[in-house]
This record gives C-alpha cells, structure tokens and sequence, in this order.
C-alpha cells in the first residue's frame, strides 16, 4: 500500500521530476475514465488524482466544476468510482489519490470510505476542504489502513503553517502555485520556486506543484526544483470538449504525452 512514497523514492533515485495528472472520474462517463487511467500511465504519467465528483466545489474553477456536472449526470458515485479503482488494479500498479471534498466522505461513512479505499487499491486523498485542525478522525482511519492523507499549501502559508502542514500529510505536500480556484495560467507566479524552497526547508516530504500549470514550459519549469507537476483543468478542459469523439483516450493521451516530454529529456527534466 506504499504505493506513492515508492514512487517518488524510485523518481528520486532516478533524478527525475514526476507527473500527476488529475482528472474527473465518471467524465463523460466511467469506463472512458478506466481507460484514461490506463492510457495516461503509458503516456508516462506517475501518479493519478481522481476528481470525485461534487455539486458544490468551492475551490475548483468554472472547467472543473462542469467536469465535476457531467460526471454526476452519469452517477458517479463514490461507490462507483472505488469500483472502477478495484476493476483497474487487474491491470495498473499506477497510484491513485481521490481529490475530493469533505461532504462526499462524510455521507459515505469515514470507516467505510477507508475500507473500501483500502480494499479497492486507492492510495490515498486529498480532501480540500479539511485542515489538519479538524481532521484528527479522518487522518486515524486513513493511516489505520495505509492510506495517505495529503494536504495543500499555498501562496499565503506561513512557515508555522508550513510545518504543521508538513507534518500532517503523508505521501507528498501538495503546493498550490497561486491563490483561487484551479484553472489554466499562461504563466506561473515568480513566487512559485521561492516559496518551494521554502516548504522544502521545512520538510523531507516530496513537493508536488499545481493549479495553473498548463503547458510543456511550465512543466520544464517545475522541474527544476520540485518533486512532481500536477495538471488538471488542461486535461480536464479537453477532455470536456471532446468527449464525443470516439478517439477521446488516445486525443487525451497525445496531449499529455506533450507535457511529460520535457520530463524524458535528462534527469531532473533538464535539456
């Protein structure tokens, strides 16, 4: 079940900067999402977020949140989504981390979004909207079951706030690049690789980077002081506007193969 830290220490032992991609499971539906999985793995991508699916996610942008719409519209159910997980581990060791908000854990039942996590094969979630602060229960049954439990940090955090965070979370600390919701950026923040250096004073745990991050550039980037690039709503916006067509996977697939090949170059992503 240590999945995710093994991935990063073989990323490290092999000098090289991962990729994460989320994306929405159930959108369009959940059998496109398994074998989006399993494309995006063989396109070089290291760890999965999954979007479950919420009618009120505060800190996602306008193309999550229609991604998050039509999944619910096909049932994408916590249920469902942990099943499609189970189906998949026939075929991938991929890790898989459930990005999702506190209310979709909460009416499932915290022993049995656990239970299920573990006997599925998830590795781990992010619950937005959870700080450590009130997430003593939550964190107790994750790590009773060898789950992860990953937090965010961001632009605003201070270094109190960066250890405690750093503490908490297990598996990676997940940075966010800018304040708001997620969305694509043509440009990252100039504070984006001060702030990394910071957090990794603080800490031994992975740093992966996200929100906003959209284009090979800024992948090649990241990659040049953190552990991992998270992209999503690139991925997402596409997937969206070309679920109709009967090549969506491999559409998906080509375009992110263009985001993890600054990654192949050399260690660390550099040319």
């Amino acid at each position: 079940m240590m999945r995710i830290s093994d991935t990063f220490a073989g990323l490290k032992e092999a000098g090289r900067t991962g990729f994460v991609a989320y994306i929405t499971a159930g959108d369009p539906d959940l059998e496109t999402t398994r074998n989006l999985v399993l494309e995006l793995e063989r396109r070089g991508v290291d760890i999965i977020e999954l979007g479950v699916p919420f009618s009120d996610p505060l800190a996602d942008g306008p193309v999550n949140q229609e991604s998050a719409q039509r999944a619910l519209r096909h049932e994408a159910s916590v249920s469902h989504i942990m099943d499609m997980v189970a189906d998949l581990r026939s075929e991938t060791d991929i890790p898989i981390v459930l990005f999702t908000y506190y209310n979709p854990v909460h009416r499932y039942g915290l022993e049995r979004f656990g239970d299920h996590a573990r006997t599925a094969g998830v590795n781990g979630a992010l619950v937005l909207d959870l700080p450590p602060e009130e997430s003593g229960d939550y964190r107790q049954v994750m790590a009773a079951r060898g789950l992860d439990t990953i937090y965010l940090l961001t632009p605003t955090s201070r270094e109190n706030r960066i250890r405690l965070i750093s503490s908490c979370t297990t598996g990676f600390v997940y940075y966010v690049s800018r304040t708001g919701v997620t969305g694509e950026r043509t440009r990252l923040a100039d504070t984006v690789r001060p702030k990394v250096a910071q957090i990794r004073a603080c800490t031994p745990k992975p740093i992966a980077v996200g929100f906003g991050v959209s284009q090979p550039e800024h992948v090649q980037e990241i990659a040049n002081y953190a552990d991992a690039v998270v992209v999503g709503s690139a991925i997402v916006r596409r997937i969206g506007e070309e679920g109709g067509e009967p090549d969506l996977v491999a559409r998906i697939g080509a375009f992110v193969d263009t985001l993890v090949r600054p990654l192949r170059r050399t260690p660390n992503g550099s040319g």
